[in-house]
């Protein structure tokens, strides 16, 4: 490969922690990752932190690693991706004030249920897209305004994930739009913090301050980053930020074709030039976030999925140990299309709203575990047609695809039941880190080893599997 296509991503995920080298291809060249997981708050064992320095150090071991694996010589390039919404304040001499709070705390659920006491809820999704999750970097805001007032007051900069470890690397603060797009404070036509949303919390808006765009070099390594990282000074570092926004630019998502990411939950998300944020979206579940290119939006719905799937494995196929999924699509392949009547209701175990739960209808004494499960399997597929169709009125599109990535899409009955059920063909993108891959395009056009993030990805070799829809015999 030519010199310096390298691009070393740091990935932080709530489960797993890895620094990845990639090159121009979009091929692996290195590989580190370590576990993650939150800690309890110091001041309150109820509440959830993460870790900063924990989590540094960890991708600083990954990070040495993989750079005693490559010619640190080729590196282009560094960015940082993490999941959305969590951030903590620093103060001018770059002091974090307080543990970053995770979306996993439950000090913020309270305050979403009672967000019209700051601003009609109506009027505060209509204009941020965002669907009122209790974990939204607003209500952390509003958490800290209302306890830890002297913590505000002595803040300089609210920094969210990806912009501490950048800031770590750098020295810079400076957050992206990306992460923004994800708070529940920004204004979805500027692609910036909103001033009357910031004024409704009594947050002032001179402590967060304006984004730059993805593919942005905010800064280069400096000595104290090379040191524990083991990277190279100089290198210089940009701005990519929320992983969901990067995994579908890296899936090789065109504008209106949904990406599919199924996992232990199913987001459903569409790059779109247009989003509607009424009250039919905000009934749907639909969240609108700001796309890793200006001028696009990111329409999601989401659901939980594979989770309901090991429900149904650890209770109905318990006593299997080896290749119980190949028993239990098997066994469910041989089940006619409607499961012989049985029957689950579409939004099952799914929480929204607050209101948990679900049905199983239509069982019999003749009826088989194996009927269950491809009841399950069509319930999650019908349910894949619903937010397919939300995400189409949202965005005044249609669809005539969908891309799918994840462990999900490993399920050969599945995902034919998805074609079946949403009447357009299921395409399986052969891409296991389309986060790290969709970063990495942007820093290749950061770095003048492309014009665009879009050229970049053009030199990608994806490798795909269509699945055709087929005949169904009723929805659910």
């Amino acid at each position: 490969m030519p010199k310096g296509d390298i691009v070393i991503v740091f990935d932080c995920g709530a489960t797993n922690i890895k620094v990845v080298a990639i090159n121009g291809k979009g091929e692996i060249l290195a590989s580190e990752s370590f576990s993650n997981n939150t800690r309890r708050d110091p001041e309150n064992a109820a509440y959830m932190i993460w870790d900063i320095k924990e989590i540094w150090d960890k991708m600083c071991m990954a990070s040495q690693k993989v750079a005693r694996k490559i010619n640190v010589e080729h590196i282009a390039g560094v960015t940082v991706t993490t999941f959305g919404v969590d951030g903590t304040m620093f103060d001018s001499s770059g002091k974090m004030l307080y543990p970053v709070i995770s979306w996993q705390c439950e000090r913020t659920d309270q305050i979403m249920k009672n967000i019209d006491r700051y601003m009609p809820l109506n009027e505060l999704y209509y204009e941020t897209g965002v669907y009122p999750f209790s974990f939204n970097t607003i209500n952390k805001l509003i958490w800290f305004v209302g306890h830890k007032p002297e913590i505000v007051d002595k803040c300089s900069s609210f920094l969210f994930m990806p912009s501490i470890f950048a800031y770590l690397l750098t020295g810079e603060m400076v957050n992206d739009t990306t992460m923004a797009g994800t708070s529940m404070l920004t204004e979805l036509q500027t692609r910036d913090f909103s001033e009357h949303v910031l004024n409704k919390i009594n947050f002032p808006l001179g402590k967060i301050s304006s984004p730059v765009e993805a593919g942005t070099i905010i800064g280069k390594i400096n000595s104290k980053g090379s040191a524990d990282t083991g990277l190279p000074k100089g290198i210089p570092v940009v701005a990519t930020g929320h992983d969901t926004q990067f995994a579908i630019f890296g899936s090789g998502a065109e504008i209106n074709q949904p990406v599919l990411s199924s996992g232990t939950w199913e987001v459903l998300m569409v790059r779109s030039v247009s989003y509607m944020s009424g009250k039919e979206q905000l009934d749907m579940g639909i969240t609108t976030e700001l796309d890793s290119v200006r001028g696009l939006y990111n329409i999601g719905n989401q659901w939980i999925a594979s989770g309901i799937l090991e429900w149904a494995r650890r209770n109905l196929f318990g006593e299997i140990n080896d290749g119980v999924y190949e028993f239990m699509i098997s066994g469910a392949e041989k089940v006619p299309s409607g499961s012989n009547g049985v029957r689950v209701i579409p939004k099952f175990f799914e929480e929204l709203n607050g209101k948990p739960g679900g049905q199983i209808l239509g069982l019999t004494l003749d009826s088989s575990r194996h009927e269950i499960f491809r009841a399950i399997l069509e319930a999650l597929s019908a349910r894949l047609h619903e937010g397919k169709t939300a995400l189409e009125n949202a965005g005044r599109f249609k669809a005539e695809s969908i891309l799918c990535v994840g462990g999900g899409s490993k399920n050969r009955l599945w995902n034919q039941l998805r074609a079946n059920f949403t009447g357009v063909p299921l395409k399986i993108i052969d891409q296991k880190e389309t986060t790290v891959l969709g970063a990495s395009l942007f820093v290749q056009a950061a770095c003048g080893n492309a014009s665009s993030p879009e050229e970049a990805r053009s030199a990608i070799n994806y490798k795909t599997e269509i699945i055709e829809p087929g005949p169904l015999s009723g929805r659910l």
